[in-house]
């Protein structure tokens, strides 16, 4: 099931109207385009998710950025999403989950190819902040060339295995999230059998976002919404506040709204905020206020 569909908000309004135990909540969304490194704008401890899709280090799309953030090398691009990790954790909740969608990057430095190991450099960053690791997801990625390599020909041994997954990191800031018993919102946002035992499954097969044309959008990773409409309602409730980092054009965001869940996103390129209102139908939540409060935030760094 996906957002394509507006099947979940529907059973959700039915069975809030049956219950008749909550009312669907009106949610806050704050857009700061801004550094993420100080996410000045949110209180401590008032996160229960984090869904982002960070620039990945070594990989070309992204080398401007990192340039400009002061960043050459691999170590050195990490350590600045480290930064933005330890803000992630003083707004989360205890017991409140981050997932990082983050691929490897494959490269020639000074002459030589190798592998940069961006998923396990995010677990190790995470650890030393004191985040527990749970079971990550793979994201695999259609690909119109099955067969494609990296190599000589069909000539042992100087060919490369293709890299054709993401990786869907998911880490616990303390112990389980506490709630109480027969929690309204809790209840009425679960997920069917079917759901669970897809979602909960290690690999998934998502077909990726096509890229736009023009020059910013290029620089946007192609991140879909079913991965983050899963990983909402995976590991949040109704009325939960969602946080995005690494904000982009807008999909958390919007993913979020059509959950009943509060969002606030951080994104650096201010460019992109056309594409982050358009994307969230700004003008058109501006006309619901009795549903949705949105906020936009431009800071000068």
């Amino acid at each position: 099931m996906s957002t394509n569909n507006s099947l979940y908000p529907e059973r959700v309004l039915s069975e809030i109207l049956k219950s008749k135990e909550i009312e669907l909540p009106k949610t806050r969304h704050k857009i700061v385009i801004g550094d993420s490194r100080h996410m000045d704008e949110v209180e401590s401890n008032i996160v229960h998710l984090i869904v982002t899709s960070p620039p990945y280090p070594m990989i070309e799309m992204w080398d401007d950025l990192f340039k400009k953030l002061g960043c050459k090398t691999f170590d050195e691009m990490h350590n600045y999403l480290n930064e933005v990790w330890k803000e992630c954790k003083r707004v989360l909740i205890d017991g409140g989950i981050a997932c990082i969608n983050i691929g490897d990057a494959l490269r020639k430095v000074d002459g030589v190819f190798r592998l940069f190991p961006n998923h396990s450099k995010t677990i190790e960053k995470f650890e030393q902040l004191g985040f527990i690791t749970l079971p990550y997801i793979l994201w695999k990625k259609p690909t119109t060339k099955p067969n494609a390599f990296l190599g000589s020909g069909f000539l042992p041994t100087n060919a490369y295995v293709t890299l054709d997954c993401e990786y869907i990191l998911i880490f616990r800031k303390g112990g389980l999230r506490k709630f109480d018993p027969k929690d309204p919102c809790r209840y009425t946002s679960y997920y069917t059998k079917q759901e669970r035992d897809h979602w909960f499954s290690q690999i998934w097969d998502i077909k990726g976002v096509k890229q736009e044309s023009s020059e910013i959008e290029r620089r946007v990773a192609a991140y879909p919404e079913e991965i983050v409409y899963r990983l909402i309602r995976m590991f949040s409730i109704i009325g939960d506040t969602v946080l995005d980092p690494f904000l982009g054009t807008g999909t958390t965001t919007k993913v979020a709204m059509e959950l009943y869940r509060n969002s606030i996103g951080y994104e650096i390129e201010e460019k992109l905020l056309k594409l982050i209102k358009k994307k969230i139908s700004y003008q058109q939540r501006l006309l619901e206020p009795k549903k949705f409060e949105v906020t936009v935030i431009q800071r000068d760094d």
